[in-house]
């Protein structure tokens, strides 16, 4: 069953359980959506000399963000914020499944360092190369360096926040550009790397580094569009992708702290010839203990990167509606299960000991993060154990890889898009109210992250043979 938990002040948290009959009716919504989007399959719109293919993961999104934001009948909220917490989790069970396909990978992704590493100058200077010019010539004012120095996921809220305060309109910036993310993100770098894949212009290596963005679910979205357009090389894509997402997750938010953010605060300030101190940053008084604990110099705000980390735990476990950790990684791998199943059309021993497999690496990643207060992110421990436990120098790696091939790739990112969707209805007003200019500057922001990293991974290839 449900029960309300009253938490500090007057607030309230809904806590569900597996005995939950709400559970039960988002569980039947997941289930229905994600199957139905498996069935449907892909759709291939030919578009001149290229094509764009629509996965099933673009159904499963969509279909979710139609059932939670309409009007006729209302989906709950609470509902919403529990697909919420049950889709942060389903990001754990894609990276995990993903991270299999590095191990045996590991010569191929050795032969390409140089290119994974440069590559990521792509994501850091596409944002703020050609994003934040397009938001300056729009005048979205400050908000401009929140919304264009990264593709903005959960982290950019806490250092930004660190920086500037949670009512600054850097802050701001970051929130828009994470509902545009979050609403359109997956069906945008989709769409740009099926289209770009199909031209046959570039290396697919070079496109599954550039599909590495710093987001699971665009990582996933651009990963399957290549995947499509090349499935001979359909393992080598996947590990490439997943290595180049935990490059960029992993270096991420030092590279954010220490360079991107500094970055976009110079470069608008040239542009807007802003030199009395407008986007002055400046530090939260709520987070200058912490930030003096961890050793840094509240003065300049420099706030060192655990602290982070631990802000963004704080910031993710806000949510008015929580579940045990047995109840949401059951209904994810359970959901998977049957997913699973219907993308294959049977069901097979070895999914279920794929899945067993999962669990039991997000289990411990989730320990290990815990234990350590958040100075270990669960997302590199489930990659770094997945990695290993299929390395060729693994005795039972070979099995392990059997066994997670037997758990579709794609279905996974199928219902964990299916879950993003239904989460969306809530936030469809702070949508509306970001306004339009958010649009091209996200457009802009996104494609320009994947197609310059595209391009440099593509240029360090060809110098190296």
């Amino acid at each position: 069953m449900s029960e309300t938990v009253r938490t500090s002040g007057a607030a309230t948290q809904l806590r569900l359980t597996i005995a939950s009959p709400q559970l039960w009716i988002l569980i039947a919504f997941a289930v229905t959506l994600a199957a139905a989007a498996q069935l449907l399959g892909p759709l291939v719109i030919p578009i001149g000399i290229a094509s764009v293919t629509l996965l099933p993961m673009i159904w499963g999104l969509v279909a979710g963000a139609i059932v939670s934001g309409q009007r006729l009948k209302p989906f709950p909220v609470d509902l919403q914020h529990a697909a919420t917490g049950l889709m942060g989790v389903g990001v754990l069970v894609l990276a995990t499944r993903l991270s299999f396909e590095i191990g045996p990978q590991l010569p191929l992704v050795l032969q390409a360092g140089p290119a994974l590493l440069l590559q990521e100058a792509g994501h850091l200077l596409g944002t703020i190369a050609l994003a934040l010019p397009l938001a300056v010539l729009l005048k979205m004012g400050p908000a401009t360096i929140g919304a264009t120095f990264s593709i903005d996921r959960e982290t950019s809220f806490a250092m930004v926040s660190e920086r500037y305060g949670a009512d600054s309109p850097q802050y701001r910036g970051v929130l828009s550009m994470y509902v545009f993310g979050t609403v359109f993100g997956a069906l945008l770098v989709s769409l740009i790397a099926s289209v770009t894949a199909s031209l046959g212009i570039f290396d697919p290596r070079s496109l599954a580094m550039g599909a590495g963005v710093g987001s699971g679910s665009m990582m996933a979205a651009a990963a399957a569009a290549v995947v499509a357009n090349h499935p001979e090389l359909d393992q080598e894509v996947l590990a490439l992708a997943a290595t180049s997402n935990l490059i960029t997750s992993v270096l991420g938010l030092y590279v954010g702290v220490w360079i991107a953010l500094p970055l976009a605060e110079r470069f608008y300030r040239a542009l807007t010839r802003d030199r009395d101190g407008a986007v002055a940053r400046r530090i939260p008084p709520a987070l200058a203990a912490d930030a003096e604990a961890d050793g840094a110099d509240v003065g300049t705000a420099d706030v060192q990167p655990t602290t982070t980390q631990i802000k963004v735990a704080k910031l993710l476990g806000a949510s008015p509606v929580t579940m045990p950790l047995w109840t949401s990684l059951g209904v994810v791998v359970g959901i998977g299960v049957i997913v699973s199943s219907v993308a294959t059309k049977s069901l097979r021993p070895e999914v279920l000991v794929g899945y067993g497999l999962i669990a039991a690496i997000v289990l411990l990643a989730i320990g290990l993060s815990k234990l350590s207060r958040g100075r270990i992110p669960a997302i590199v421990t489930v990659m770094t154990v997945g990695i290993l436990s299929t390395a060729p120098f693994v005795p039972f790696g070979g099995w392990v890889l059997e066994m997670a091939h037997a758990v579709d790739f794609l279905s996974v990112t199928t219902f964990v898009l299916t879950f993003a969707g239904l989460s969306l209805g809530k936030d469809l007003p702070m949508l509306r109210s970001i306004g339009w200019k958010i649009i091209p500057v996200g457009t802009v922001a996104i494609a320009s992250s994947f197609l310059l990293s595209v391009l440099v991974a593509e240029l360090v290839l060809s110098a190296v043979g």
